[in-house]
């Protein structure tokens, strides 16, 4: 079974100035990660514009990420779709294609509808039939969908379910979800922002888009809380938080790429509907680097 745990960045989709997938910076962008202490890599995820992607075009990004991922470091695709039928055929898909873990979203469409019972049904159904194991997605800031911490503990107790994502950023929800299922499910905070609250209650490390950015000093904070330094650990969460916000909240997937080619990782252009950056946003992710001190540690 793969281990789920440490830093692992949730990676964008570089695209071509003319909307193609360019499948060279993919691989150019994690061999340049591949020198950073991470665990894992994520492809698929809400940072990677899956939601966008054709079905062949998710098959061509996880077989080229495939080829260049060291085989130490756990491979997560997502898979996550409105029905439960295409996400259990999307996870066959990408298991073929190479991902090591299937890490799947909350349907939500049917918000009214998506209750404990239906949502537990749901995860069961696409675990019964995954050829690998599956990691639990719950992001509400997307999806208006809160995976019920009942629903979480059931699901938990099945031998495919091997952990959760969480990205609401209610401590102590992730703290209750860690008390209530059993030791061997890794619990992953969805942002670097919140990651050392996470890791005292008893996460294993973070899914998060900072990581792209700050792989170096997050697994650097989550060494430190290992070890027991919990000032240095509190010193670089409260360094890293403004830029974990702008890269998230304020400007989201525009502003994490536009972040990547300040620090000579390729991220090129968002595919609408989002929109670019303008000028003085982009200024404004170039200011929350340099007080991060990530300017200067991509330029040593």
């Amino acid at each position: 079974m793969p281990e789920v745990s440490g830093i692992i960045p949730a990676l964008p989709t570089p695209f071509t100035q003319d909307g193609a997938l360019d499948l060279e910076q993919i691989q150019q962008n994690l061999m340049r990660h591949n020198q950073s202490p991470l665990s894992g890599y994520v492809i698929g995820g809400s940072n990677g514009e899956f939601v966008f992607l054709e079905e062949n075009e998710k098959v061509q990004v996880v077989e080229r990420a495939r080829s260049v991922i060291p085989e130490d470091r756990t491979f997560i695709v997502g898979t996550g779709l409105e029905s439960t039928q295409a996400t259990m055929r999307l996870t066959s898909l990408m298991a073929a294609g190479g991902a090591q873990v299937a890490i799947v979203v909350t349907p939500s469409y049917f918000t009214n509808q998506m209750t404990s019972a239906a949502l537990v049904a749901h995860y069961r159904q696409v675990a019964d039939a995954s050829p690998i194991p599956i990691l639990l997605y719950n992001v509400p800031a997307n999806t208006g969908i809160n995976l019920p911490i009942d629903a979480i503990a059931q699901l938990a107790l099945h031998a495919n379910i091997i952990g959760i994502k969480d990205s609401g950023g209610d401590i102590a929800r992730i703290g209750a979800i860690i008390e209530r299922t059993p030791a061997d499910f890794s619990v992953l905070a969805g942002s670097g922002g919140f990651l050392l609250a996470a890791l005292a209650v008893g996460a294993v490390g973070c899914i998060s888009a900072l990581a792209n950015i700050a792989g170096s000093e997050l697994s650097n904070m989550l060494g430190f809380f290992r070890s027991g330094a919990l000032d240095e650990a509190r010193a670089l969460q409260l360094k890293l938080l403004d830029i974990n916000k702008t890269v998230t909240l304020r400007y989201g997937v525009a502003g994490l790429k536009v972040a990547l080619d300040r620090i000579g990782f390729y991220g090129g252009p968002v595919r609408a509907p989002l929109l670019p950056l303008s000028d003085d946003e982009k200024e404004a992710v170039r200011e929350s680097l340099e007080k991060a001190g990530l300017l200067a540690a991509a330029h040593t």
